[in-house]
């Protein structure tokens, strides 16, 4: 596999959607797809920021089918699209290994080249379009064409590549063992019993990745706990498993925070004992930034035997407490932020307390 193609989204608005991402995620629309140039039934806008391709996809008219997802779920991912070498050949593959068709492989042709497309099902509604795109050149697929950006990128882009994309599922070990056959991917981390854990609510999660690394899915089940959990929670206002959060590689998370928050992105506030924490500060060392400047933006630190990593992550940025995303800035490590699991989860309660929901 090559790596993650695009993020693809079904809201219920994209005009309004392109242009939050684009002003609050400093992103650049590049290309557009709708009534105006042969979609009669959906306008689509792809913004790109690096190597990170989201697409907006919504309904231009009552009864179709990305109506009927977004009135079930709500806006969500519906689409965790791979580049891969050989769309066909990946496509066998993933059938041949218990994969379920969403679509055979078809070419889709214009001025710009020829992109091959094929699509398995995975959780949910979820599927993975495997994308060949080789001998394409044109700004994203054929029958949508450039577009200018919405508002004026900044000259420092927030973020430059997906890290990685969280499920939540109902059957964990089943999905793992999905991508273990059908995509070959390895486990890259497991966490169980108190290792994702508060005094009210618990999960479990398991990271599968392709060989390169590029293309990491943890997956994530609820536990026995005292109360609901945030995987509970997002299976009830979702309907089902999809994708919980994207995890978005930066460069600069303090630039980053600043600017997406005067932009009106709303993160998740730590408590100020996480810092004061003499354990914590004992076992992290020194990192790039001082405490005090991580502490006043609420990042997170954690440290492994590879090195570190600065972590924050949102408020679910629709109005079910669904899909969020997450920053991350790594400076060595290749861990998922293990040791600061209790924080987040307890913050991610108090806004589930506040919204009725623990």
């Amino acid at each position: 596999m090559k790596g993650m193609d695009a993020v693809v989204f079904a809201v219920g608005n994209a005009k309004q959607a392109a242009h939050y991402y684009s002003t609050a995620f400093g992103m650049r629309r590049v290309a557009y797809r709708g009534p105006e140039n042969g979609s009669p039934d959906e306008a689509a806008h792809v913004l790109e920021s690096g190597g990170a391709r989201f697409v907006f996809r919504g309904p231009a008219r009552a009864g179709t089918d990305l109506g009927r997802h977004v009135a079930a779920h709500g806006d969500g991912v519906t689409d965790l699209a791979i580049e891969v070498p050989d769309a066909e050949a990946a496509y066998r593959h993933a059938l041949a290994n218990g994969a379920t068709s969403v679509a055979e492989p078809h070419v889709l042709e214009d001025d710009f080249g020829k992109v091959t497309i094929a699509a398995i099902a995975t959780y949910g509604e979820t599927r993975h379009s495997l994308i060949d795109r080789s001998n394409y050149s044109g700004p994203y697929l054929p029958g949508y064409v450039a577009a200018d950006p919405i508002v004026e990128p900044p000259a420092k882009r927030y973020f430059q590549a997906i890290d990685h994309c969280v499920g939540n599922v109902e059957r964990m070990d089943e999905w793992a063992d999905f991508y273990h056959r059908v995509m070959g991917f390895t486990d890259m981390a497991e966490f169980i019993g108190d290792d994702i854990a508060t005094e009210y609510s618990a999960l479990m999660s398991k990271v599968v990745a392709d060989g390169t690394r590029k293309v990491k899915f943890p997956l994530n089940e609820p536990a026995e706990s005292r109360r609901k959990s945030q995987i509970d929670e997002y299976l009830e206002f979702y309907g089902g498993p999809g994708v919980q959060h994207i995890a978005l590689a930066t460069n600069d998370i303090i630039r980053s925070v600043d600017r997406m928050s005067a932009a009106g992105v709303e993160f998740l506030a730590t408590p100020d004992s996480y810092y004061e924490d003499p354990e914590l500060r004992a076992r992290i060392g020194e990192v790039r930034a001082p405490i005090e400047e991580l502490q006043r933006r609420g990042i997170l630190v954690d440290r492994d035997e590879d090195g570190y990593l600065l972590q924050i992550f949102t408020k679910p940025v629709q109005d079910r407490p669904t899909v969020f995303f997450e920053m991350i800035e790594r400076h060595g490590s290749l861990g998922f932020g293990k040791g600061n699991f209790k924080a987040l989860f307890e913050a991610i309660e108090r806004e589930q307390e506040r919204r009725g929901n623990l």
